[in-house]
């Protein structure tokens, strides 16, 4: 008789349980609305949270002087409005909205709140700079990331384009745009033009926030020319708005029809989603699942490693096997971006290298995400323990991408109030933080071409002169 693996006893099962009590109720005006109508998809859209004045009107009493004020005072720094769904919302634990991890993800408190990173970019990943055609980023040979709408159901506090995205704000003036198919037709034509391109990530923005016309156009359009092999339309609407994949049929046949007419012509359409912890995954968000997975969807996760959110080694398991359990693949966990006003929510690498062996082995591979850093400067997305150097001590990683960018170095900061005393007091001074880089960059490569030098010394305003 085989035995049971030794494993067996100490195994909890709580992946495989999702909330499914009528938690909107604990929110004071919404203590009267039924099932139905919190899984209309309209309503959620209607009741979306989207000034202070609403947060206020939705908690009434619940919500204390203090941290009304703590809110007010961090929407006046955060490069970020607020849009929160409904479903968000009430999930968040009122009884203690400072700690919780969703609260922290998608309303600013200026307590919480740390100055920018010496090296910081509106525009980390360079998305603007590698843009051949308004709305369009080509990096990769064989890939470009479209952004044919800056628009999202929620607002996330750690959003990586909050450039472009989340409205213009007391600190940032945007150029926002909504779906416009005419304003399309450049990156159309030029991914026409670039038979190398085989894979279109569409994102924005949201795709949830496009029409089921816009969905059909787009999907149709890619279709149509040949060399173009793979579509993922990007939503971090399943994380935060389930009930448009149950109940929105327009929304669902268009992208649907797009699915099967790709399969027919043997290519690939899936869906790019976005769940960070394990605190927004429901029964809703299982019906959602359940309903693309009897449509033959594939569904992959990308998450964001923050602070207080998810950068723990056990909070990273229960979402990587709750996110299995309901058919979604958790494809990457990303190195917080170095971009404005997230300094607080970012981690170490050398946290997310340690996060990243947990997890590996805790269930089958192709269920385990990748950690990766987003190379600042364009470099794309690298694995986490693929560095060429790294100095935890004062927080500077420096890497390589050959098959992007193949002479340049990309360097990525770790959060200052996460070093030493010493090594903050080194990065208060701006002459040994010129070393510091230096040094770095001299134990990868000690002749680093003007050209390359020049490049990178514009990218992070210093002259590199000690090179």
């Amino acid at each position: 008789m085989l035995k049971s693996s030794e494993h067996t006893a100490d195994q909890t099962f709580d992946h495989r349980t999702f909330r499914d009590d009528e938690f909107w109720r604990d929110v004071p005006a919404w203590n009267d609305i039924s099932r139905e109508e919190f899984g209309d998809h309209n309503w959620q859209a209607r009741k979306s949270i989207n000034s202070l004045k609403q947060v206020k009107e939705a908690l009434q009493d619940r919500l204390s002087d203090e941290l009304v004020a703590d809110i007010e005072a961090g929407l006046h720094i955060a490069p970020m409005n607020i849009r929160i769904t409904p479903y968000v919302f009430a999930l968040i634990d009122w009884d203690n909205p400072v700690d919780d991890p969703l609260r922290k993800q998608f309303l600013p408190l200026a307590s919480q709140m740390l100055p920018d990173h010496p090296f910081y970019l509106a525009d980390s990943l360079s998305e603007d700079v590698d843009a051949p055609v308004p709305m369009l980023t080509h990096r990769y040979p064989d890939k470009v990331l479209f952004l044919p709408v800056t628009t999202c159901p929620v607002y996330c506090a750690y959003c990586t384009r909050s450039r472009i995205i989340g409205g213009s704000t007391d600190l940032v003036e945007k150029e926002t745009y909504g779906a416009n198919m005419a304003k399309w037709d450049p990156a159309f034509e030029y991914l026409r033009n670039n038979p190398q391109i085989e894979d279109v990530v569409i994102s924005g923005g949201d795709a949830f926030n496009m029409t089921a016309k816009h969905i059909t156009h787009i999907g149709e359009t890619l279709l149509s020319i040949p060399h173009i092999r793979r579509m993922r339309y990007a939503t971090k609407g399943i994380a935060i708005l389930p009930m448009k994949i149950t109940h929105d049929e327009k929304w669902m046949e268009a992208f649907l029809a797009i699915h099967k007419k790709a399969h027919s012509q043997g290519k690939q359409v899936v869906i790019h989603t976005h769940f960070s912890s394990p605190r927004e995954i429901t029964r809703w968000s299982q019906a959602a699942m359940d309903r693309l997975f009897a449509e033959n969807v594939l569904v992959r996760n990308q998450a964001v490693l923050q602070e207080g959110v998810n950068n723990s080694e056990e909070t990273m398991i229960l979402m990587t096997r709750q996110l299995a359990y309901m058919n979604i693949q958790s494809y990457y966990v990303y190195i917080h971006d170095m971009v404005p006003g997230c300094e607080h929510l970012r981690t170490t690498l050398g946290e997310g290298v340690e996060i990243a062996k947990r997890v590996r082995g805790m269930t089958a591979g192709f269920n385990i995400p990748t950690f990766v850093c987003d190379a600042p400067g364009g470099g794309g997305k690298r694995h986490v323990a693929s560095y060429e150097y790294y100095d935890a001590e004062n927080g500077i990683s420096v890497w390589r991408a050959p098959n992007v960018k193949k002479d340049e170095l990309f360097l990525y900061f770790d959060p200052l109030h996460r070093l030493s005393d010493e090594a903050q007091h080194r990065w208060a001074d701006e002459l040994l933080r010129e070393e510091m880089v230096c040094n770095a960059i001299r134990r990868v490569n000690p002749d680093l071409p003007e050209e390359q030098r020049e490049i990178l010394g514009k990218r992070l305003g210093l002259s590199l002169s000690k090179l």
